[in-house]
């Protein structure tokens, strides 16, 4: 059985419970339980592995709780590290799933697509980033031995949506939807317009806001191109993650609980550092774009958590897809251009 040790009681009938992530250095999803009239409710799930079951299991119990006393999920965006058990707590309690309408739509495509044709589209589109062939063979093996399934569960589809602007039907408590657009088309944070336990100490700020991937106390979350072949619509997702910090930052919650990490305190502090994050980093790449860069290069010649010949393969595609967004929102602001002709596609500054 795996060891809960630092279950947190965040007082006001609110825990948190750190879910693993197996191999992964962000090491766990912090799970959210909300105290309800009608049962416990879960903010996000955890990874689909047994170990994150077994902890996420155990850290019910230390909260009081059990796994078949849950009366709903509500999960913050689709990405396996928070909607990943979802389907597992529903089946062992009955509980509902809310996400996101844009969200859930991924979710169904992600079932019902056949992988070799999501291969043949990630193939595509990295060839036209200006991937090297030695990136590109793999993908081309994998969709010719016809074993391109991907290990793991299906994503469970949800069964509510959760409403932006909305209050979260939960009996005795005052949750309401605020869409954050970003992370993923669907990402919401949710605000729980209560007063703060502290709020007789002192503390100022409007409740407490559960806010996902979308505001991290030290992180800046990844900020990539959303993957649809069906869908031609020119996304501006930095655009919208950028905006969605402004929108957060306006609520002053006296209190952010985050899936990674920690609880923190002073919202508009910390969205006034990603702000100025993300503009230093346009900054920075468009001068990297003096000199007509493919979407690949760009994206070797960025900062990373290591250098590029250490990045992992899978990770190589984030990066690519994190580079495609911030040339999409620099040619947004008329500070880039696409050099006509290009195949594959370069940019340059304006």
């Amino acid at each position: 059985m795996a060891q809960v040790t630092r279950v947190t009681e965040h007082g006001g009938g609110v825990w948190s419970i750190p879910v693993p992530i197996p191999d992964n250095p962000l090491g766990h999803t912090l799970v959210h339980l909300l105290d309800t009239d009608r049962g416990p409710v879960l903010i996000d799930t955890g990874w689909d592995d047994p170990t994150a079951w077994d902890t996420l299991t155990a850290g019910l119990a230390a909260c009081g709780t059990s796994v078949a006393e849950v009366h709903g999920v509500l999960v913050t965006h689709h990405h396996p590290d928070h909607h990943g058990l979802s389907g597992q707590v529903r089946e062992a309690s009955g509980a509902w799933i809310a996400m996101h309408a844009a969200d859930a739509q991924v979710v169904r495509r992600t079932r019902e697509a056949e992988p070799s044709r999501w291969l043949l589209y990630l193939e595509e589109k990295l060839s036209a980033a200006g991937a090297p062939e030695e990136h590109l063979a793999p993908l081309r093996a994998s969709r010719a031995s016809g074993r391109a399934g991907l290990p793991g569960q299906r994503p469970a589809l949800p069964d509510r949506e959760i409403v932006p602007g909305e209050l979260i039907d939960l009996p005795g408590r005052r949750l309401r939807a605020v869409w954050t657009p970003g992370h993923t088309p669907g990402h919401v944070c949710l605000h729980l317009e209560e007063a703060h336990p502290a709020a007789g100490e002192g503390m100022p700020g409007h409740g407490r806001l559960f806010s996902g991937d979308h505001l991290l106390p030290e992180i800046t979350p990844h900020i990539g191109l959303y993957e649809d072949p069906d869908d031609t619509t020119v996304i501006d997702p930095l655009g919208d993650y950028l905006d969605s910090l402004e929108r957060v930052a306006a609520l002053a919650p006296a209190e952010v609980l985050p899936a990674h990490q920690y609880a923190f305190t002073d919202a508009p502090a910390r969205v006034r550092a990603l702000l100025s994050h993300h503009e230093e980093r346009l900054a920075g790449l468009q001068a990297l774009l003096a000199t007509p860069l493919t979407p690949w290069q760009l994206a070797e010649s960025m900062e990373w958590n290591r250098p590029w010949e250490q990045i992992p393969y899978g990770s190589r595609n984030i990066a690519v897809s994190e580079a495609e967004a911030h040339l999409r929102r620099l040619v947004k602001l008329g500070r880039a251009e696409a050099v006509p002709g290009g195949n594959p596609v370069m940019y340059r500054a304006i």
